[in-house]
């Protein structure tokens, strides 16, 4: 079995993402100078502390290994915390900052970022405006990228004000999410669920994605609520849905909404149920006990899907950055987020390279960015499409044992 989401040298880690954001880096890059500026911006405070930590020494490990540089051009990355300590997570002041910083440094040639799918809805649209390629390490929700079915009115046009797309993800829609979820929980013995949401943009979007693949798969919904998270608990929620009969509960939104009140509420509403989660709380807060966590008892009745494939079945360029993340910082099996963060900023990087001689014009580098087609990731080989989504769309089950996530089997998005 895999464990993900290692916590060994976390406060070393936490070292190295200072000393990401004091790197200097030159001027006039993103207008075609030599000195050019990738930025992330991450929540470096708050349950996905260790999962952001583990995307910025992902990237760091993914510059170094190109030596700082593409062709003639120095390469710097600057790392960002888009979280405050009082909101606990990702906020929307933190995240519009950072992006305008990155938009008016002329050097900047690329920013990984957000975490969080209602975080790139703040920082996508500024960004957008000045041209600035978009890597996103963490965002799913559909109405990022297109009007597919789970998209709110106005989506996605509304984060290009430029007309022009710039932005691509290298993890899958929620398209494929809420069928997986759909998929896990008749894989569990549901003939029912009862949604609950975190009523942001990914949260929301993602029950709707829930919603309309139960139809396909013959799972009756029995409610799709939005909820308060900051309510003290959710007891009265929890013995309405024990009303309806609901045979398990799904969960949509991200762990810094009140996610560990949530399920150890419905566990004692819905004791034979099992409880169910997205990538969203696939984070060190919501399953690791020493950190704020579900405690066992409700640990092993809950179930997370998480894009993409178990380590051990990663091709031959992810075997080898496993190697490389170790030699590196010591962990045998990083979060998983380590991998996206070094496969965004090698995208960029190689986005960057394709470019050539304008491999400082961030037009042409949006172009190729776009642009890639088959390539050899460290999680497969991938493209993206003309939205910016990426075609990789396998999904995990995780279950939870002495507060690390640990791979159970595979499960099909198209149910």
């Amino acid at each position: 079995m895999i464990r993900l989401g290692a916590v060994a040298g976390v406060l070393v880690c936490l070292g190295l993402v200072a000393c990401g954001d004091d790197g200097g880096g030159g001027g006039g890059g993103g207008g075609g100078g030599k000195e050019l500026t990738i930025y992330s911006s991450l929540p470096l405070q708050g349950p996905a502390r260790t999962q952001a930590v583990a995307t910025v020494n992902g990237a760091k490990l993914a510059l170094e290994q190109a030596g700082g540089k593409v062709g003639d051009f120095k390469v710097t990355y600057k790392s960002l915390d888009d979280s405050t300590a009082q909101a606990g997570g990702w906020e929307p002041g933190a995240t519009s900052a950072n992006a305008r910083k990155a938009a008016s440094d002329d050097s900047t040639i690329g920013y990984i970022g957000e975490f969080n799918s209602g975080a790139t809805a703040v920082s996508l649209p500024i960004l957008n405006e000045s041209g600035v390629p978009q890597v996103s390490p963490g965002n799913t929700a559909v109405g990022i990228t297109s009007d597919d079915p789970g998209a709110e009115p106005g989506e996605p046009d509304k984060y290009y004000p430029s007309g022009e797309r710039t932005y691509v993800r290298v993890l899958p829609k929620d398209t494929y999410q809420g069928a997986a979820l759909v998929a896990l929980a008749k894989q569990e013995g549901c003939s029912s669920a009862y949604v609950l949401n975190d009523k942001e943009v990914y949260g929301a979007g993602l029950a709707r994605n829930v919603e309309l693949s139960a139809k396909d798969q013959g799972l009756d919904v029995k409610g799709n609520d939005g909820i308060d998270k900051s309510a003290a608990n959710y007891r009265s929620l929890g013995q309405k849905i024990a009303r309806t009969g609901a045979g398990c509960m799904i969960y949509c939104g991200i762990t810094a909404n009140n996610a560990v009140q949530i399920f150890k509420d419905m566990a004692v509403a819905l004791p034979k149920a099992p409880l169910l989660g997205p990538e969203g709380v696939g984070e060190t807060g919501f399953f690791d006990p020493k950190e704020g966590g579900l405690p066992p008892d409700v640990a092993k009745r809950t179930r997370i899907t998480i894009p993409g494939v178990a380590p051990e079945e990663y091709p031959p360029a992810g075997k080898q950055f496993l190697k490389d993340y170790e030699a590196k910082y010591g962990e045998k099996n990083p979060d998983r987020y380590a991998v996206y963060g070094y496969e965004s900023m090698s995208v960029l990087l190689d986005a960057i390279k394709r470019a050539g001689a304008d491999g400082g014009d961030r037009a042409a580098v949006v172009k190729e960015l776009l642009g890639t087609k088959d390539r050899e990731g460290v999680f497969g080989k991938y493209s993206f499409d003309e939205n910016g989504d990426i075609t990789l769309t396998p999904y995990g089950v995780y279950k939870i044992e002495d507060g690390a996530l640990v791979f159970d089997r595979s499960v099909n998005p198209e149910g």
